[in-house]
């Protein structure tokens, strides 16, 4: 086929194709999620803009792609024009050297060439991506973002996780097939409407009559026009004042709408930009100052080492109970998942019992999405700060909270994990703020390690048990962390032991098999002498969702139980205070009348109450009362919302007082943060007290 404009017609097609696989993706990632549409009223009306919004958005990625290839093409025609032109119309007697012919069918070749590995590079990349982004969708509630590369490091663990998980496996070779697919299609395109026979020249050797001059003109012209109409569609808006962005997209007071309408390389790549930037590389919500007064007010300092802005002691009328610590970090075990219940079968029938012999925190928080960010504020009582990596750092900070206060006050500290203790730096970052041993599937058995996430929590709960038993003989106290691991993809029921699940559903089945695994625990436990001893203490790394959500924000994938359970020691209640990850240092050392100095931003829970706990995602802040939950967005508006009454209604306007006390809590604590970890003020304070 040959038509004037038959490189337009190759552009168009790719651009056509790119569009289809795109909106099939998130058709696909649309019924991942059909539970998210049933509490949405007009249904069409939402789903025609994020499709619409899509389309926008789809658009952006393939112009960026496009444009390189469109501006080489037309290169390509017009000076093929040129020629063909000048071959009609010079001197007879002329010839052009028959080596300048075979030069330039060569470099017209290799222009062809060029232009479609590209395309199939690129779209090939934004496959992978968007297959990506929807197993990335299911478990964190966002598009997919840099926060992925957290990982990169460790790319044998990544891809043993894929092969491992069937959900994960099925969208790899989905992705591998359509790269293919797409870049056969590609060269055929190429083949149909790009002649490698037109003869690319970078000269042109003799002048052209006026007639062809306009030919080539108006060829031109049109060239640029298409090359406008693709910066344009790159750009995504035609408003001088902005681009594109990740706020555009945000139509509904709906969560699931607005993100559905985004294209995940978009995202991605933003994320990139984002944190790449200098002002990015350190947080400014607020004046570190204020901030720092905002906090001390918020935890009712009124005095404090001099340069150690948020340290100050505590003591405590009575003798110090050197009693034992565990601290079970629970994989995904969202409150929802704890509380939940299906055709008179509860999923942690134990975890429900226990809770009524123990102290239970029924509105505790985890202050981020990712595991990394449990493990961190539970033992460290630092929040999270959007998608950081807190523990992945090329200079490891010292924290002066519960593993060096344990090691000071005589206790041996030891960490487990089922998998390898390299990942997500673990190993360095923990032992460099004394615990003394990690235990991971290095130490145990190669027979029974079932997946890349090492061995089932059962397992790990049975070895801890010996390790435990050799620490108690040394006759020192101990204060141990377990992070558990079974309700993550790859989800795997191990075979051979007496747990039988009442569901069908393996997200059901392996929550119900994780409390089963911690009934094990505590019965191996209770078995020996240490154990009328030992506080436990049970809390989840993140939450996660069993029900749909209306914020971007959701409030399953934070919410957690808070269990402290020492029958021997503990009254049973339930408090529906405000808590969070960040609290459970300083509550374990109330409840084991601790002397100690608390240089975090944790609080006792039984001496102390919170206003509102704050966490974070990826890009948002969450902040919440016993009613409300204020949301700030890095790319977006803010908003305020009646979560009790599940309200989409944004009541940030009417409600600005409330939502500005919200913000300044929050963007207070976040701050302070920041500027403790920048300024190495993190570690054990060196000056004395001085009043305020």
């Amino acid at each position: 086929m040959k038509t004037k404009y038959n490189h337009l017609a190759f552009i168009f097609y790719v651009y056509l194709a790119g569009l289809v696989i795109f909106t099939l993706f998130r058709i696909t990632l649309l019924f991942s999620q059909i539970n998210e549409l049933e509490k949405i009223p007009d249904l069409t009306y939402h789903l025609l803009n994020s499709f619409w919004f899509g389309l926008r958005f789809d658009t952006v990625i393939s112009s960026y792609f496009l444009i390189l290839p469109f501006f080489l093409l037309s290169i390509l025609k017009i000076t093929t024009t040129i020629i063909k032109k000048y071959k009609l119309n010079k001197n007879p007697e002329e010839k052009i050297e028959n080596s300048q012919v075979k030069i330039n069918i060569i470099l017209n070749k290799t222009l062809l060439y060029f232009v479609s590995v590209y395309l199939s590079i690129l779209y090939g990349a934004a496959f992978l991506i968007c297959s990506a982004d929807i197993p990335f969708f299911n478990h964190f509630f966002t598009r997919l973002t840099v926060a992925v590369l957290t990982w990169i490091d460790t790319p044998l663990f990544c891809l043993q996780m894929i092969i491992q998980e069937p959900f994960f496996l099925l969208f790899a070779i989905i992705a591998i097939c359509l790269i293919i697919a797409f870049s056969i299609f590609v060269f055929k395109l190429k083949n149909k409407y790009l002649k490698s026979e037109e003869i690319f020249s970078l000269f042109v050797p003799h002048k052209l009559n006026k007639k062809n001059s306009f030919q080539i003109l108006k060829l031109s012209v049109f060239s640029v026009l298409i090359l406008l109409l693709l910066f344009a569609g790159a750009r995504g808006r035609v408003a001088i004042k902005s681009p594109i962005r990740i706020g555009t997209a945000y139509f509904s007071n709906y969560a699931f709408p607005n993100m559905l309408g985004l294209n995940p390389v978009f995202t991605f790549i933003e994320s990139i930009i984002e944190k790449n930037k200098k002002e990015n590389q350190s947080i400014n919500l607020m004046d570190k100052d204020n901030a720092i007064k905002n906090l001390q007010k918020h935890l009712n300092i009124t005095q404090n080492y001099s340069t150690y802005p948020i340290a100050r002691e505590y003591f405590s009328d009575s003798s110090e109970i050197k009693a034992n610590v565990i601290v079970v970090i629970m994989e995904s075990m969202s409150y929802e998942k704890f509380s939940f219940s299906e055709n008179g079968y509860k999923l942690t029938p134990f975890l429900d019992s226990i809770s009524n012999k123990s102290l239970l925190f029924s509105n505790a928080y985890t202050a981020g999405i990712h595991t990394y960010n449990g493990i961190y504020s539970t033992i460290f009582s630092y929040p999270a700060i959007f998608n950081r990596h807190p523990m992945n750092v090329v200079e490891i900070p010292k924290y002066y909270s519960m593993p060096q206060i344990f090691e000071e006050k005589g206790y041996s500290t030891i960490y487990f994990t089922t998998h390898d203790e390299q990942f997500d730096n673990i190993a360095g970052f923990l032992s460099y703020n004394s615990f003394q041993k990690i235990v991971s599937q290095k130490d145990y058995p190669g027979t029974e390690i079932e997946s890349t996430l090492g061995i089932p929590d059962h397992l790990l709960f049975k070895h801890s048990i010996s390790y435990l038993n050799e620490l108690s003989k040394s006759g020192k106290p101990f204060f141990a962390t377990l992070l558990t691991s079974s309700d993550h993809d790859p989800k795997i029921i191990p075979e051979g032991i007496s747990f039988k699940s009442h569901f069908k559903d393996i997200s059901k089945s392996i929550v119900e098999y994780a409390d089963w695994s911690i009934q094990y625990f505590l019965d191996l436990a209770s078995k020996e002498s240490w154990f009328e001893n030992t506080l436990f203490v049970f809390v989840a790394d993140h939450g996660a969702k069993l029900k749909s959500s209306i914020y971007d924000v959701p409030l399953d994938y934070h919410h957690s139980p808070l269990i402290f359970y020492f029958p021997k020691r503990i009254l049973p209640s339930k408090s529906e205070n405000l808590a969070g990850q960040i609290d459970i240092f300083p509550t374990i050392m109330g409840l084991l009348n601790f002397n100690y100095i608390n240089n975090t931003f944790g609080i006792d829970l039984n001496k102390e109450k919170r206003e509102f706990i704050y966490f974070c995602t990826d890009d948002n802040i969450g902040c919440i009362n016993n009613e409300f939950l204020y949301i700030y967005r890095k790319k977006g508006k803010e908003s305020l919302y009646n979560y009790k009454e599940n309200s989409a209604v944004d009541l940030i306007n009417q409600l600005n007082v409330k939502a500005d006390s919200m913000r300044t809590y929050c963007f207070s604590a976040l701050q302070t943060a920041e500027w403790q970890i920048k300024n190495k003020k993190t570690g054990k304070p060196n000056a004395k007290v001085t009043n305020r």
